[in-house]
């Protein structure tokens, strides 16, 4: 928790703050007042110099504003990640130089080791996964395999999102999402960005 001096009365944050440290909030039972967004929270803490408030918000705003840091991890659980995204109209191909994660979705026909065939388009390019989610299609959330109705198997037809780490900028990625895109019946790239190595 970032605050100009002293413990707070009145916190300035956004809903989302608010909900990653109720607990924390109801211990202190403290006035909650929602701004735009955490930084300017601290902003608007500094620029009053009340020292009985105070903003949750990251230690660069604090930095950036000139208030003491009292409580750093204020959320209730330590494993809480926010992400921020930025959209073009254009593509914008990323470089080299740092470290990147790109984020896909793709959907695969139902079939043997179709997963697995996914998955080895990364591993055989030395490209470590971060994250894969699968979420069912609401188009078509169950089939049954026969169409005469006669047949009991059924599946569900899924969206795989996954985040890998490397560059779309670089050979390997391209040739992994141009190998996976041969047998995805749909493929997307959501994003490519670089990565806080300081996390």
């Amino acid at each position: 928790m970032v605050n100009s001096n002293e413990v707070t009365d009145y916190l300035n944050l956004i809903t989302q703050a608010f909900d990653q440290c109720k607990k924390m909030l109801n211990e202190l039972n403290v006035v909650k007042v929602n701004t735009e967004d955490t930084a300017g929270a601290a902003q608007i803490v500094a620029s009053k110099g009340v020292r009985d408030t105070g903003a949750i918000a990251s230690s660069r705003a604090a930095e950036i504003y000139g208030l003491h840091i009292l409580s750093k991890k204020f959320q209730d659980y330590s494993n809480i990640v926010t992400r921020f995204l930025i959209l073009a109209r254009e593509p914008i191909l990323p470089g080299t130089d740092k470290p990147h994660k790109t984020s896909i979705v793709f959907t695969l026909e139902e079939g043997p080791g179709v997963l697995f065939k996914a998955l080895a388009v990364f591993a055989l390019r030395d490209i470590n996964l971060s994250k894969i989610e699968s979420r069912p299609l609401r188009s078509r959330p169950l089939r049954i395999v026969d169409d005469s109705n006669k047949g009991s198997a059924k599946y569900f037809d899924y969206f795989f999102y996954i985040d890998f780490e490397a560059s779309l900028a670089e050979p390997r990625a391209q040739y992994a999402l141009r190998r996976l895109q041969e047998f995805s019946s749909f493929l997307r790239v959501l994003g490519c960005y670089p990565v806080d190595i300081n996390l």
